[in-house]
């Protein structure tokens, strides 16, 4: 019965985004939502000019869509009516918080979009605005977890439970926040957050199937449904960005999944690329300013220093998509054999 409302959450989401396509990139046209490119990027991105964003909006709502249909009608007919509520509280509470949690990193994604479509600039909030408003997202998601009854021990694999203390409500939050930015880091060329994230999402819903959490599962199979449908306009040539709206997201409904599974550890693996992403600008910047001007990369996050070394944008997702693979085959096996 899972794997039938798995199936039909991630086609109901790919079709919803992908058909979504057809009415709101001519509606982002109209509102000239296009895309500034940065003077320093690669010259030949300078052809994306004009390009909508905002994206991202596509697999926001057949995501959050498919879900309310999927997840409630599983449930119902999976257990019945009558017996709804001995789904397990603390589960349900993760996966709507974390659904919350999600839109409003979107939302903070799409007030960033919007200033930076009408000033025309690539700027949008500072850095400051958005580590702020992205840790009280994260605070209030984590203490709804902490109301409802979460724990503050956490799945290590072949190590089981390890209780943190306080000092896992301080480094969840660190997570959460440093994940959210670097699928941000991710979204750079076309098809490449997408598709990773598509792998991504599936082997959570692997993994979610083998543990027995069926709404987390669920929830996965939704996003990853979602980024293949909005693959269908951003692979390359991309005919829309899923902007910070659809990044933001992204990483926070990354982040509900693995700690909806009491494993936030498995990010690393699952995520590498987004993290590889991440640590490629922290690397650039701080090798900049102790060599005083040199550079590590041609350019940075990384996937523009392997465009600059010739490399097409289709080359880099589908490395990129195979090094999720690999790493999330590996997470699967992790899981199997040390939980």
């Amino acid at each position: 019965m899972e794997g039938i409302w798995i199936f039909i959450a991630a086609v109901i989401s790919f079709i919803i985004a992908s058909l979504s396509g057809i009415k709101l990139i001519p509606l982002l046209h109209k509102l000239k939502y296009g895309q500034t490119i940065l003077e320093i990027g690669p010259s030949w991105h300078k052809d994306k000019q004009g390009t909508p964003t905002m994206g991202g909006i596509m697999f926001i709502i057949s995501s959050i869509v498919s879900a309310l249909i999927c997840i409630p009608l599983y449930y119902i007919f999976s257990t019945g009516p009558s017996e709804i509520t001995v789904a397990p509280i603390l589960v349900n509470t993760k996966i709507i918080a974390g659904v919350v949690m999600a839109l409003c990193y979107g939302v903070i994604g799409f007030f960033d979009d919007y200033i930076k479509v009408v000033k025309r600039r690539n700027m949008g909030l500072s850095a400051k605005q958005k580590l702020i408003l992205q840790f009280l997202v994260a605070a209030a998601y984590l203490a709804t977890l902490y109301i409802s009854g979460s724990t503050s021990k956490t799945i290590i694999p072949f190590i089981g439970y390890v209780d943190l203390g306080i000092f896992y409500w301080i480094i969840a939050a660190i997570v959460i926040v440093g994940f959210v930015n670097a699928t941000n880091l991710t979204d750079g060329i076309d098809g490449l957050n997408g598709s990773v994230t598509f792998f991504a999402a599936a082997f959570l819903m692997m993994i979610a199937s083998y543990i027995g959490i069926e709404g987390i599962s669920i929830l996965s199979a939704t996003l990853a449904g979602g980024c293949l449908g909005y693959l269908v306009w951003n692979f390359h040539p991309a005919k829309v960005f899923m902007g910070d709206t659809g990044s933001l997201f992204i990483g926070g409904f990354l982040c509900a999944l693995a700690f909806g599974l009491d494993i936030p550890i498995i990010l690393i693996p699952i995520g590498i690329v987004y993290i590889i992403e991440m640590f490629s600008v922290i690397l650039q910047v701080s090798y900049f300013k102790i060599t005083k001007g040199k550079r590590l990369f041609k350019m940075s996050p990384i996937h523009h220093h392997f465009e600059m070394c010739g490399w097409n944008e289709i080359k880099i997702c589908i490395v990129a998509s195979m090094v999720t693979v690999v790493m999330g085959v590996g997470s699967l096996f992790m899981v199997l054999f040390g939980v």
